[in-house]
This record gives C-alpha cells, sequence and structure tokens, in this order.
C-alpha cells in the first residue's frame, strides 16, 4: 500500500512503526518514570497554581451535573442508567414504548387508544369528497385518529385533490375535527388492470392484481406503523354508507380482526341490492379439496365460476332485521372494512404478496392471522354499502333497455306524425261524424213523428167512412141479384 502523502510532503509515521509502540506513538518522544531517576519539583509559578485551581474547579462542576442527572432520585429532569426503562428517561433522541399498554381493548376510547387508518388510493380523485365526508363525520376522538395514505399508479390527480383535503380539515376553525398525525406516502407498484369494472374484477387478472395489492399493503403498514398504535382500520375509499360510530362499533368485540357485511346498492330493475364483497367467508372442505389439486403458485378467488368452493360466504347470510352484533367465525376477509389490533401485525402477520394456502392479500391475511391462533370475526348483520358499479352485464342490460326506450320514443313519435297528417288531410272526421250523427237522428226523429201524425189521423177518420162506403156495395149486390 502506497504511505499516505500530506501537502507539505512529509509521510505519516506508521501507527504499528517499529521504533514505537502499539498505540503508534514513536518511543523517542515518550515520557519516562524511572524510580531512581524521581526529583523533587520546585515551587510552580502563581499563574500556573490560579489555572490548576480553574481546572479543579470544572472538574468539580461537571461531576456535580454528572451526579444530578444520572444518580440523583426524584429529580423530573434527571435519568436513571440507560437501559433501566424508568418513567424518568428521557431524552430528545431516544424514546421509550411500553407496548403492554397498546394491545387494544373494548373501550379503546375511554383508554385514549389511538388508531392508525390506512388508504391505498390510485385513481381516487372522483371518490375523495365523499370519503371525507365519512371520515369528518366518524365519532371516534379525532385527535387519537392517524391518517395514511398511499397512493400508488394513479394517472388522475388524486394527489393534489388528496393535499387539499387534508389541508381544509386541518385549518378547520373546529379543533375536534383536526386528525393526528398524518402520513402521504407514493410509490408505484407497475400495476397494469385499469380501474374500470370489467378489468378489475375480470378473472384473468385476479391473482397478479392481489398480489400488487397485498405489496401496497405492506409498504403502506411499515411505513406508518407506530409503536403507540392500538388498532389499525383499512378501509376503501368508495364506501357510499357506513355508520358514522363503526370504529367503536367494531372495537367493542374486543376481536384480533373483524369486519362487517359489505353489500351494493343496484337499481330498481336489478333487484334494488346485492352482496358486494364475497372474499369474507369459512372454510370448506370442497375449497380445502380443490386448493390440493393446484399449483403451488396457484390463487383462489371468491365469486367466480372458476373456482367452485362452495363456502359459506358472509354476505349472503345477512338479515336485514338480524341483530347487528352476532358474530361469525371466518377464515377469508373481505378488504373493503377491516378493523385489525396492532399486535396482529407486531406479530408478524401481513398481506401475503403470494401464494399463502392456494390465497394472497386479504383473503390470506385472514388465513395466516388464524394460523397465528387470532380470532377473526365477521358481522353477517352489520352491513355498511360500497358504492354502486355497473358490472359488464349491468352495462349491456343497461344498453339493451335504452335501445328499447329508444325504439318505444320513435315508434309513439311516428304514430303522432301519421294521425297529424290525417288530420290535414282529411280534417276533422270527429266533428263531421257528430254533424252526420245529429242530422240522421233528426231525420229519424222527423220520420217517427210523421208516422205517429198519420197513425192519428187514420185512426180519427175510419168510423166516419165506413157506412158511406158500405152502402153502394151492397146496392150494387142487390141489383145484381
Amino acid at each position: 500500500m502506497l504511505p499516505y502523502a500530506s501537502s507539505s510532503g512529509s509521510k505519516a509515521v506508521p501507527r504499528h512503526h517499529a521504533s514505537g509502540y502499539s498505540n503508534g506513538y514513536p518511543r523517542g518522544n515518550t515520557f519516562e518514570i524511572s524510580p531512581h531517576r524521581f526529583q523533587p519539583r520546585g515551587a510552580a509559578p502563581p499563574f500556573r497554581r490560579q489555572k490548576g485551581l480553574f481546572v479543579r474547579l470544572a472538574i468539580a462542576l461537571v461531576s456535580l451535573l454528572l451526579f444530578g442527572l444520572f444518580v440523583w432520585p426524584g429529580d423530573s429532569g434527571s435519568f436513571s442508567w440507560l437501559g433501566s426503562g424508568s418513567e424518568d428517561f428521557q431524552l430528545e433522541t431516544v424514546r421509550y414504548y411500553d407496548l403492554s399498554n397498546v394491545q387494544g381493548t373494548a373501550k379503546g376510547w375511554e383508554r385514549e387508544e389511538r388508531i392508525l387508518i390506512c388508504v391505498p388510493l390510485r385513481d381516487a380523485e372522483v371518490h375523495m369528497p365523499m370519503f371525507f365526508g365519512h371520515l369528518l363525520n366518524l365519532t371516534y376522538p379525532h385527535h387519537l385518529i392517524d391518517l395514511a395514505f398511499l397512493v400508488s399508479d394513479s394517472k388522475d390527480n388524486t394527489l393534489a385533490v388528496l393535499e387539499r383535503e387534508l389541508t381544509a380539515i386541518q385549518a378547520s376553525t373546529d379543533p375536534s375535527m383536526h386528525f393526528g398525525e398524518i402520513s402521504i406516502i407514493e410509490k408505484d407498484f407497475g400495476q397494469k388492470v385499469n380501474q374500470d369494472v370489467e378489468s378489475r374484477h375480470g378473472f384473468a387478472a385476479q391473482a397478479s392484481r392481489r398480489k400488487l395489492m397485498a405489496q401496497a399493503r405492506n409498504w403502506l403498514l411499515s411505513a406508518a406503523l407506530r409503536p403507540y398504535h392500538s388498532w389499525v382500520y383499512w378501509r376503501d375509499v368508495d364506501v357510499e354508507t357506513a355508520p358514522t360510530t363503526i370504529l367503536e362499533d367494531l372495537m367493542r368485540h374486543n376481536k384480533d380482526v373483524i369486519v362487517p357485511n359489505v353489500w351494493r346498492p343496484l337499481p330498481d330493475w336489478l333487484g334494488g341490492e346485492q352482496p358486494y364483497d364475497l372474499n369474507s367467508w369459512a372454510e370448506s372442505e370442497t375449497a380445502l379439496a380443490l386448493a390440493d389439486t393446484l399449483d403451488e403458485d396457484a390463487v383462489i378467488v371468491e365469486g367466480y365460476a372458476e373456482y367452485a368452493t362452495w363456502r359459506p360466504h358472509l354476505a349472503y347470510l345477512r338479515d336485514p332485521y338480524g341483530d347487528p352484533d352476532m358474530e361469525m367465525e371466518i377464515d377469508g376477509v373481505g378488504g373493503v372494512s377491516i378493523l385489525a389490533k396492532a399486535k396482529v401485525f407486531r406479530y408478524g402477520v401481513h398481506f401475503p404478496a403470494f401464494s399463502f394456502e392456494k390465497h394472497a392479500e386479504t383473503e390470506a391475511f385472514g388465513k395466516m392471522s388464524r394460523r397465528m391462533g387470532f380470532s377473526v370475526v365477521g358481522l353477517p348483520h352489520y352491513t355498511i354499502w360500497h358504492l354502486y358499479e355497473p358490472s359488464v352485464d349491468d352495462i349491456k342490460h343497461m344498453e339493451q333497455m335504452e335501445q328499447e326506450r329508444l325504439a318505444r320514443e320513435k315508434e309513439e313519435k311516428e304514430k303522432a306524425m301519421k294521425e297529424q297528417k290525417m288530420k290535414e288531410s282529411f280534417g276533422d272526421a270527429t266533428g263531421q261524424w257528430e254533424k252526420d250523427k245529429n242530422e240522421i237522428q233528426n231525420l229519424a226523429m222527423q220520420e217517427n213523428k210523421k208516422a205517429e201524425e198519420q197513425s192519428a189521423a187514420g185512426q180519427q177518420g175510419g168510423p166516419a167512412d165506413g157506412p158511406a162506403n158500405a152502402a153502394p156495395k151492397e146496392e150494387k149486390k142487390e141489383g145484381t141479384q
């Protein structure tokens, strides 16, 4: 190795020089004390005595300061020894957290337990006003709610609208509207599937799409979860209707993972309503047998004819008049609305971006939670409503209905035009008919009157003329005889 050269051209002395100690200093310049060479020290000059006094005073002050900081008890600003875990341990660069106090309880709003709301966003500009309207109406104390947003693979103004909405909320004159810590994270995952209904819900895109969604959820959670969070609430931005007390309602069950039932409204011609989230289900023997026949990387997705699992779905067990607190143990969970204790994630449960027991993302998250011994339940009669998005069949049906409507309008228009032409060509036939009918009625009345008059006249003249006409006949008969 080349020797180090300074700017003056001199060479640095190697740390382990042959003529020096192992600490790098040369032997010739070291200070040695030998007993037989000891000489008594003479009187020091006055300025040297003053300097030594100042040094001793400085050392004493430093010692007292260190004693007060690290040893003296009862001082609110003092420190115990590093690593003791005392409540007095306070440093700007050191934080102490007792995770036994953030386990999550049934009455978190009374114990001031903090919730982290995680919201994945992609091309969600149109849904922002509706989402923040729901957010502001939450009854859980807002200062105990932290928000985390992940904006990924978006082509619209999702980020700009998000910043605008958050700025308006935090600048509100009502302090109770303000939320706690807010995080906005940008990260693209190369999602190629379009956001239209046909693309998002098409069977062919489900496996790859859900694996990328799992990656997005894991990124968001790992960046936003803090040691003081007791709960994590996942919420889709396109939920149309949900109770304002949903956080307290779900929390009261004190389960590790809990989800509501998710339906969607439909037009009247489609039945009025329909189950939406079919990813919350209980396992079945048929599905387990199906999983054994699939490849290692295969992903089963519910609600598609390609995978007939015959599982009991949370959505299909809904009774509009049922008990909203009724619980059902489930294995897979849907991602529209999930409340989970933060300890579930701290123990290592996550959203698998690979095939875990032939599932991925939220469904695999439910199965992994069950595998780790956590409770996973759904509420079949507690319903929230997803925004209506027409399916491919709905769109085709609506197009057919629109064509039928246009055909009816065209037919009615043509009929009206024909009637107008008839009126213009032949006049008002109704008026002429009434006129003819009146004339016929008048003629009939006249004929009836004339007949009655003749009949009356005949009845009056018959008896007077009879004998006069009859006498000549009799005379004629007599003359003949």
